[in-house]
Parts: C-alpha cells; structure tokens; sequence
C-alpha cells in the first residue's frame, strides 16, 4: 500500500481543514494516510512514506514557525543522509491577508517546495487543468483565503476543498508510480 504523510501547522483551523480534505483525495486513490502536526512528526514518520506533503498557514509572508523549525530539526538530519531521495513531494499554504492569493500564500509554498527538492523529493506541482484551480490554484499546490479583501471572515471555499482534494489524489497517484523505484543512489 502507499503511505502518504501531511505534515502540517495550524492556528486557526484553515490549514488543518485543507489537510483533512487533501487525506481525502490521497484515500480515494487507495493511499493509507497519516496527518501529523509539525511539531508530532518523527524520523520515522518520513521514512515511513511514499509521499509527503507539507502545508502551513501564512505568517508574516512565510511559514509557520512550527513548520520551520519541524524542517530544521527533523528533516536536516534526513537530508545528511539522503533518506528521502526519491520520494514524491507536494506542498499547500493557507492564508488570510491582504492580496488575492491570501497575503503570502506562494511564497510559503515556495519556501516550502525549496526544502522539499533540497531532501531530494520529487515535486507534485497542481495541473492548471484541476478542478477549482481558477479559484484556488498556483502551480506550486492549492491554497485557501481564509478572508476576504476586506479582511472580513469568510471560510474556505467549496473550490478551494475542491482543489485541495484533487491534489491530494495526484501527490498518491505519483506516490503509487514511484514507490519502490530506484530513482538516485
């Protein structure tokens, strides 16, 4: 079976909706998943997967801090030793700032993606031909605006879940192709 892991941080319930949604289309592709919040996620845990998934809210135009610090003390010593070399990689972000894409959202999916590649991941973009892209896609991965331009509250969208799942089935479509592959040595 394929192992998928969303590793995730959360503060106010958006960037954990989003991860329950993508589960969901990783489990419609036949995918055993596991959700962790950054700060639960072990060695083992990565080892463990066939794909793995990385979201954070915006902070600040960046990260969460929890995710920064998951990737600077669980994923370095991954990295030393080229344990995740090969494996399929893919990354959400959500946000509620000013600006359409919530304030910072394809920067932390940048910042994001460059830790991924730098583990030797390969990455799973999201097609522009998925469904709720218009409203909730870059290529990097989907994303959530949790907040209108007027920084008035207004939830996910039905699109933006939409999105969200669909990625989740192509990151354990790519997982199932790839797994066992000797892809680097």
């Amino acid at each position: 079976m394929t192992n998928v892991l969303i590793v995730y941080a959360s503060q106010y319930g958006s960037t954990k909706k989003m991860a329950k949604t993508i589960a969901l289309g990783a489990k419609e592709e036949g995918a055993e998943v596991t959700l962790k919040m950054a700060p639960e996620t072990t060695t083992e845990d990565l080892i463990k997967a066939d794909g793995i998934i990385f979201g954070s809210p915006v902070h600040m135009g960046s990260m969460d801090w929890q995710m920064k610090k998951f990737i600077d003390e669980v994923c370095s010593k991954l990295w030393m030793e080229n344990k995740l070399n090969g494996k399929v990689g893919a990354v959400f972000a959500t946000g509620s700032g000013f600006g359409n894409a919530g304030g910072g959202c394809e920067l932390t999916m940048l910042s994001m993606l460059n830790n991924l590649v730098e583990l030797g991941l390969l990455f799973i973009p999201l097609p522009k031909n998925t469904p709720g892209y218009a409203d909730a896609g870059l290529q990097w991965g989907p994303y959530g605006r949790s907040m209108g331009p007027n920084m008035e509250q207004t939830g996910l969208t039905d699109e933006q879940l939409e999105a969200a799942r669909h990625h989740g089935k192509h990151v354990a479509r790519a997982a199932k192709l790839i797994k066992g592959q000797p892809l680097f040595s």
